[in-house]
């Protein structure tokens, strides 16, 4: 019997998403379910098969019909021995997660860092879809990456490459979560953003963030789109670093095209036009003007999407 069918999990740290789909990466059942990553390791695989199980009878399909399941996760982790090393905000440590989901279900299953992943689907399904080389950035609560080189994945020797999160851009800067300073993720996150819009408040600043009870990236957004001069000069200074860490990306890797998602992305063209004109400035004139920098075309779904675009390309290799 042939299978022309596939899964694909997004591990996060607040939930799990699941959906089964064809070949072309169409999805014909989804479901999500909350992390509970405090619960231990033991819950949370078992909140995994529970997500894969449901996409099954939602769908009205077996295990037996089903090709491959890929898995994105946040890292570290060795995507060759399916382990996750560690993950601040997944409870796993060292933890065999690929094994007990292909033994239980029978279906041979593939893991990933969840930036590779949704590099992956942004590749075959989503805005980068014809190009050759392509570096997908990801800014959120965090900041991470996954390259396309020469149509495949670049995973790098330990299957953690583009960790740009945690490249430096100021050896005296803020302190990051990595314990390192002034890394990507501490100067141009949306946790940054959050951080520098509460640090004005506390310091005093004039600023109309002040009317907020609680401030994340949004707020310091909107703020600057009104004209606040606090929240604008926050938002330049991140976009800044970030265009700084494209434009490095763009140096080192001489792709067609960067690919920005993440919540940050959502703001529009603020973001965009903010980093391209950075990329002008610090870019060799050709290069920059030969790469394009535009938005996920698979939005919040670039997870979910991407793992099953990773199920896809393992399955045929």
């Amino acid at each position: 019997m042939k299978k022309n069918h596939v899964i694909g999990i997004d591990l996060g740290g607040t939930k799990i998403s699941g959906a089964l789909a064809d070949m072309e990466g169409k999805v014909i059942s989804k479901h999500i379910m909350p992390t509970n990553a405090s619960e231990g390791e033991t819950k949370v695989l078992n909140r995994i098969f529970q997500v894969i199980e449901k996409v099954l009878a939602d769908a009205d399909k077996t295990a037996e019909d089903i090709k491959s399941i890929g898995i994105g996760s946040p890292g570290p982790l060795d995507a060759k021995k399916g382990i996750i090393i560690s993950t601040p905000n997944l409870p796993f440590d060292n933890f065999q997660l690929v094994n007990p989901i292909s033994q239980k279900f029978n279906i041979p299953t593939y893991l990933d860092n969840d930036a590779n992943v949704a590099a992956i689907g942004e590749h075959i399904f989503g805005a980068g879809k014809g190009t050759e080389n392509m570096v997908f950035v990801t800014v959120s609560t965090g900041v991470g990456g996954g390259a396309i080189i020469n149509g495949k994945i670049y995973r790098g020797n330990t299957c953690n490459a583009l960790e740009i999160g945690h490249t430096t851009l100021e050896k005296d800067g803020p302190r990051c979560n990595c314990g390192n300073y002034g890394c990507v993720e501490a100067l141009a996150s949306g946790t940054a953003i959050k951080n520098r819009g509460k640090e004005a408040v506390e310091r005093g600043e004039k600023t109309s963030l002040r009317s907020y009870e609680k401030i994340t990236s949004y707020e310091v957004f909107q703020e600057a789109k009104k004209g606040d001069k606090a929240a604008s000069e926050i938002i330049d200074s991140c976009l800044n670093y970030l265009g700084i860490c494209v434009a490095n990306i763009i140096a080192a890797f001489d792709p067609e095209m960067v690919i920005i998602g993440g919540g940050v992305s959502n703001a529009g063209s603020i973001v965009f036009d903010k980093v391209k004109e950075v990329v002008k400035i610090r870019c060799f004139e050709s290069m920059a003007n030969s790469c394009s920098i535009v938005p996920a075309g698979l939005g919040n779904d670039s997870g979910v999407i991407g793992a099953v675009a990773l199920a896809i390309t393992e399955s045929d290799n």
